[in-house]
């Protein structure tokens, strides 16, 4: 049976957000993100766009290419509220969806087109979509992902396109080599060097010459030039919860101790995130006292990676959940409601020297392991505790 995928993507969905709340921001130039000195942009207008402003750019040197953009702080969670909306009208109409971040989507909707036109179904889909929400969305349909994705940005702002099969590759060929998922600033330069700009020249390659420049992601990125991907759409209620907890060889009320280790594991549970290219959108603390009575206590956070937004959640649900002032014997903390997500730090809050640290470590932790670095908050005495009990459900 011949495969029928739909991605769709909210246009520049913070910006599409914050102009619902305020019409007075449409059709201006409009930054989202930090408005420190050292702020970077979260999200921007398409207005803003045009001159050359783009997100993970400093703000200061947005403004100095934008001066007359309107920079609004971002909201995380008003965003997460539109995007949940949006989730709940694409599940209720349709058979298998996978949330891949907080403004995109994926749908499996194989074997509808028995009934009316896939087509049509995916066009009825958007105008309910953007009737119901407000917020402008752009979809694509194709019979894979890879190609869907693309198809959904060539359709942008607020449009649709169709790929018909057997005709993935005609589509695919004269465009950017920039288009394709997977292909990231380093593999863009030596693919530039090599003289590729248009993904039709990768077509005409033999996929053994990609193999020896670029290892097995440039097998994987010669197939999707080719607009062959069999990757499945993966339901949002498989993704699966992570956690850790250390039990206290002594059995302590010390605040130092407890902090260091609720930031070490955080630190450890969101670098595996990161390295998993996941988002969790649901954090639970866990405390077992000295006379093993077990509180726990969880909170919906939008999603997010970030080791520093999700440190001070759980900060905070402890401040609430620790109450007793009773020595502790053992301390968890449990992501859950994991989504599919690229990196995905916390813009809004972060600086772009954070953000930098953060890639810097995660790069060492790639090559080495993760216990090669570790931030000095997280270093902890070997007689404190028993070590972490890592689960994976």
């Amino acid at each position: 049976m011949e495969r029928h995928i739909v991605h769709c993507d909210l246009d520049t969905f913070f910006v599409s957000v914050e102009r619902l709340i305020n019409s007075s921001l449409v059709g201006k130039p409009v930054l989202i993100g930090g408005t420190g000195d050292r702020g970077v942009v979260a999200s921007c207008s398409y207005e803003a766009r045009k001159f050359g402003v783009h997100a993970a750019m400093p703000m200061k040197l947005a403004l100095r290419m934008c001066p007359e953009a309107t920079v609004v702080r971002g909201d995380h969670d008003l965003y997460s509220k539109y995007s949940n909306t949006v989730t709940q009208i694409i599940e209720e109409i349709t058979p298998v969806v996978e949330k891949a971040s907080i403004d995109e989507h994926y749908l499996d909707i194989t074997g509808m087109d028995k009934f009316f036109g896939c087509w049509k179904w995916t066009q009825e889909l958007r105008h309910k979509i953007i009737k119901e929400t407000g917020l402008p969305i752009s979809f694509g349909l194709s019979v894979n992902k890879t190609v869907s994705k693309i198809a959904t940005g060539e359709a942008k702002p607020c449009g649709e396109k169709q790929v018909n099969s057997g005709t993935e590759k005609t589509f695919l060929a004269p465009l950017s080599i920039r288009k394709i998922p997977m292909v990231g600033e380093k593999s863009y330069l030596t693919l530039r060097n090599m003289g590729i700009s248009q993904i039709m020249t990768l077509q005409q390659m033999e996929v053994f010459t990609m193999r020896r420049v670029l290892g097995e992601n440039g097998v994987s990125i010669w197939n999707k030039a080719n607009g062959q991907d069999n990757s499945p759409v993966v339901p949002f209620r498989e993704q699966k919860s992570m956690s850790k907890e250390t039990t206290f060889q002594v059995d302590t009320i010390d605040m130092d101790i407890l902090r260091r280790t609720l930031v070490a594991m955080v630190d450890e549970l969101s670098y595996d995130l990161r390295a998993q290219q996941k988002l969790t959108g649901c954090i639970t603390l866990k405390l077992r006292y000295s006379n093993f009575d077990t509180h726990t206590q969880q909170l919906s956070i939008p999603y997010s990676n970030s080791d520093r937004l999700i440190t001070e959640k759980v900060m905070e649900l402890f401040k609430k959940l620790y109450s007793r002032r009773m020595l502790i014997r053992l301390i968890g903390v449990k992501f859950s409601k994991l989504i599919q997500g690229a990196y995905q730090v916390d813009i809004f809050n972060d600086t772009q020297e954070e953000i930098s640290l953060m890639q810097a470590i995660d790069n060492i932790r790639n090559r080495f392991g993760v216990n090669y670095i570790k931030k000095g908050i997280c270093l902890l005495d070997d007689k404190v505790g028993g070590g972490y009990d890592a689960q994976f459900a």
